[in-house]
């Protein structure tokens, strides 16, 4: 969370021009619920249940860039869905820069109950091996979301070019 996935994304589908699609506005679509409303109600479990069900809907449509909540590649279900059927890249962070970006926003369960920083302290702790499982990773510094839109867009041009089995698509040209 904070890194800049919807952001980046929507940059990113219009200089692919491919549609972008927000996996959590999909599943607060699907629940009738805002993401911290279904926490409060049905609690992580359920949520990750419906995440990996609305995700596994999406890779089986048109291709798109999709942008996934911070929690979703960790679903080993997910994942693997993830690997099969797209190209996940991961936009790295380091807690400093998160803690600033996340703390405009009173809106994230998972940081609800203590302190913010300690919380993304551990969250990294345990989800950045497994995103690092991810084919492309590009820094997510501070900087205009375009440019760092364009390093993406460039990372994945150079990555079809390198997988020319898993693209789906032709990259555009950098």
């Amino acid at each position: 969370m904070g890194v800049g996935k919807s952001a980046v994304g929507r940059r990113l589908a219009k200089r692919f021009d491919l549609p972008f699609v927000d996996a959590d506005a999909e599943i607060e679509a699907a629940a009738g619920s805002t993401i911290e409303e279904f926490f409060e109600q049905h609690g992580e479990a359920a949520f990750r249940a419906g995440e990996r069900r609305v995700i596994a809907r999406l890779l089986d449509g048109e291709t798109h860039i999709l942008a996934t909540g911070g929690g979703a590649f960790m679903d080993p279900e997910t994942r693997s869905l993830v690997k099969t059927r797209g190209i996940s890249v991961w936009l790295n962070a380091d807690l400093d820069t998160l803690v600033e970006r996340v703390s405009r926003r009173n809106n994230r369960p998972l940081l609800k109950n203590g302190d913010m920083k300690q919380i993304l302290s551990d969250l990294m702790a345990e989800r950045n091996p497994v995103y690092a499982e991810a084919d492309i990773t590009v820094a997510s510094v501070d900087q205009p979301l375009g440019e760092m839109a364009v390093q993406v867009a460039d990372a994945l041009h150079d990555w079809m070019a390198a997988h020319p089995g898993r693209a789906q698509r032709p990259a555009p040209s950098p």
